[in-house]
């Protein structure tokens, strides 16, 4: 019999981990192909560094090819124009088409720039989303510290990843500091959360207290329930917004430079599939990361659908953090080795989140178990240590990519130690509880 094939498509953090693991997990049961629309993985979390050039993207990237190929792992960079799921097949960007048996979605988020005027890397803001954005941001940045002026980073409404604005304002500072020209860079940050450390999660612990205070002191003023109406050269209209949806006050704030990330939806290979998206393209999944109407198509990351954690007078959406993706991942492969073996999917992704949110000169980095409240465990502390932590972080993530690894077993003792798991545990059924729930 054929060997069953999986293709996971998208190959940043979640897909290429995830295209490892289930290589890892199944040996040689099934054939693994990774679909990109590029050759090159990107260590996103390092794209604010890059655009005040503490680091080069090329120094944050690993080729893709030759790692998958040494792992045994198919792998093509063609992209995907179109999934067509009722017929279990793709069709590609250099006009052919792949089938599958079961298919992972880890694509990304499309970045909706167009949806605020003016917003992006085509208009009159910057972004640390992607490499090239990051790229294009260090060549803004060195022009404005010759002509410095007032400074804007935030997020724009709907948008659902608020670390890295946290991250390049605070490091912005810093870099600034550093060039003994902060005194000449007024800084606001705009967002559209409801408070400052919301972070599209109701808070992780002091995360309100923690980043107000650093803002404080570090004299960054701040706009929360920000809606931006319109960005021109130059010019950012803001509305700040109140409860009730009303216009309590409107801003109109100058800049000389701005960092503006937008609002996610859909890429264009699934937007609008019925039974697949939701109307912002994002992927229906069960509790076991399933699509409820494709039963072989999993999915994982910034491109799963997932509701607010509440109402906000400014739609502010969830963010999927490094640590959650990858227990996404690990209910993915344990579930599709599950249907491999003849049994119904039961793994479910614990959601647990760890980050560390680097400020140039220290940070803050926080727990949360699981990531979306109620939680058992709610944590958040700052210090120096956060910025070393993010470095080692950073060189040790690339390692793993480099060298085809999901998730060494020293990573999986330390985990175990820390008492921070992937899956959901399974609660057990004693004779008692079944008698009692009977």
């Amino acid at each position: 019999m054929a060997k069953p094939k999986i293709v996971v498509l998208g190959a940043g953090l979640g897909g290429t981990l995830t295209a490892f693991a289930l290589r890892e997990r199944l040996k040689n049961r099934a054939d693994i192909f990774a679909l990109s629309d590029s050759d090159t993985y990107t260590f996103v979390p390092s794209n604010p560094w890059v655009a005040v050039r503490w680091r080069k993207v090329k120094d944050i990237q690993v080729d893709l090819p030759p790692v998958f190929a040494k792992q045994g792992i198919g792998f093509s960079s063609a992209g995907a124009k179109r999934l067509v799921p009722a017929e279990n097949r793709i069709e590609l960007g250099d006009g052919t088409s792949m089938a599958y048996d079961y298919l992972v979605i880890a694509t990304g988020p499309q970045l909706a720039f167009d949806e605020v005027e003016g917003l992006g890397p085509d208009g009159f803001t910057q972004s640390v989303c992607t490499g090239r954005h990051a790229e294009a941001a260090a060549d803004a940045f060195d022009r404005f510290v010759e002509n410095p002026g007032p400074v804007i980073i935030g997020a724009a409404q709907g948008a659902s990843c608020y670390g890295p604005a946290y991250e390049f304002a605070m490091i912005v500072d810093t870099e600034l500091r550093r060039r003994k020209i902060r005194d000449r860079v007024p800084m606001t940050f705009v967002t559209a959360e409801p408070y400052i450390g919301h972070l599209g999660l109701d808070g992780v612990g002091d995360t309100k207290l923690l980043l107000e205070s650093r803002m404080r002191d570090r004299d960054i003023k701040w706009i929360t329930s920000a809606r931006i109406a319109k960005v021109e050269d130059g010019m950012m209209h803001v509305e700040e917004i109140a409860a009730d949806g009303a216009v309590v006050k409107a801003h109109d704030l100058p800049f000389k430079f701005s960092m503006i990330l937008p609002a996610f939806k859909g890429v264009p290979a699934v937007f609008g599939i019925e039974g697949l998206t939701n109307p912002r393209g994002f992927i229906l999944a069960d509790k076991h990361q399933r699509n409820p109407t494709f039963k072989n198509v999993y999915s994982l990351g910034v491109c799963v659908a997932i509701p607010p954690t509440g109402p906000t007078p400014v739609p502010v959406g969830v963010p999927k953090t490094g640590f959650m993706i990858e227990s996404m991942m690990a209910a993915i492969v344990e579930n599709i080795a599950d249907e491999l073996d003849g049994k119904a999917p039961e793994n479910e992704a614990s959601w647990n989140a760890i980050c560390l949110a680097d400020f140039g000169d220290g940070g803050v980095a926080f727990v949360a178990q699981p990531q979306i409240p109620p939680r058992n465990v709610n944590w958040a502390a700052q210090g120096k240590w956060v910025h070393r932590a993010k470095v080692l972080f950073e060189q040790y993530f690339l390692y793993k990519v480099k060298h085809g690894q999901a998730e060494p077993f020293y990573e999986k003792l330390a985990l175990r130690i820390m008492g921070v798991g992937k899956l959901k545990i399974r609660p057990t059924r004693t004779k008692s509880t079944e008698i009692i729930g009977a």
